[in-house]
């Protein structure tokens, strides 16, 4: 009888420490929290990355990709002073590759990814007769993102300097955070004509694009990312980035015009 007692107490005592043992693992499933995954990104990207956030956070449900848009040095300078960024995705090779010597991104944890072109836009109705670069002597207001923080504004000053059409036409621009307020204030009709990139003049139905600049009169368009090298989920942003360059993403990236660097 002792025997029978012993036995039936010691299979109870065994349920109750499984029970307690799953009920603990159940806690531990619930309590975890998918990560948020910070990435910086040019403000020309937001369509695409938007698109691709969808796709990626379907397949990989412990992570929330969270975006900072905006212009490339404006986002260059956040994450110089500290900002908690785990990945930046630039328009232009100068903010990144000043994070790369500075040690913010490893030179191993960076690739150059997409290509992109400078193209002249107006308000799709629109009587002002602007068709090509040389007719911006005739505008009254151009937008342009401002040159010492948005790539685009860069590329455009170089454009009109190369064209030596600067001095005529500096007085007249309106400049701007980053390129796609230059798209808004055109879409408005706030001013004459402005400069962004061709992504950007493709997904509006309020711009028309009008000219396109000669690669011979700025930089090259490069979209260079990175994993910042004190990120705090830097598994979750090796995935990320590595998604980015998948066969996938750059199908999605082509749809909406950009180009594979070469």
């Amino acid at each position: 009888m002792k025997k029978i007692y012993s036995l039936v107490t010691t299979l109870l005592l065994l349920a109750l420490l499984t029970a307690c043992s799953n009920t603990e693992t159940s806690k531990e499933s619930s309590s975890k929290q998918p990560v948020d995954l910070t990435v910086s990104a040019a403000a020309s990207l937001q369509d695409a990355l938007v698109e691709l956030q969808k796709t990626y956070e379907k397949e990989h449900t412990d992570v929330n990709v969270q975006f900072n848009f905006g212009g490339s040095g404006a986002l260059k300078q956040q994450i110089a002073q500290g900002a908690p960024v785990d990945v930046f995705f630039s328009a232009a090779s100068e903010p990144f590759d000043a994070l790369v010597q500075s040690g913010d991104i490893e030179k191993s944890k960076q690739v150059n990814l997409l290509a992109n072109e400078l193209v002249l836009i107006t308000p799709k109705d629109t009587n002002n007769n602007i068709q090509s670069f040389k007719d911006l002597t005739t505008a009254k207001k151009i937008a342009l993102g401002t040159p010492e923080s948005v790539p685009a504004g860069q590329y455009g000053r170089e454009t009109l300097e190369a064209l030596k059409l600067w001095t005529s036409v500096k007085d007249k621009i309106v400049y701007t955070k980053d390129v796609r307020q230059v798209l808004t204030y055109v879409e408005s009709g706030n001013v004459d004509a402005g400069l962004v990139y061709e992504t950007d003049a493709r997904t509006s139905d309020k711009a028309q694009l009008v000219a396109t600049a000669k690669s011979d009169t700025h930089q090259p368009i490069i979209y260079p990312v990175g994993i910042i090298k004190d990120s705090k989920h830097p598994k979750e942003a090796q995935a990320f980035y590595d998604f980015l360059q998948s066969d996938e993403a750059m199908k999605t990236f082509e749809k909406y015009e950009f180009k594979g660097a070469k």
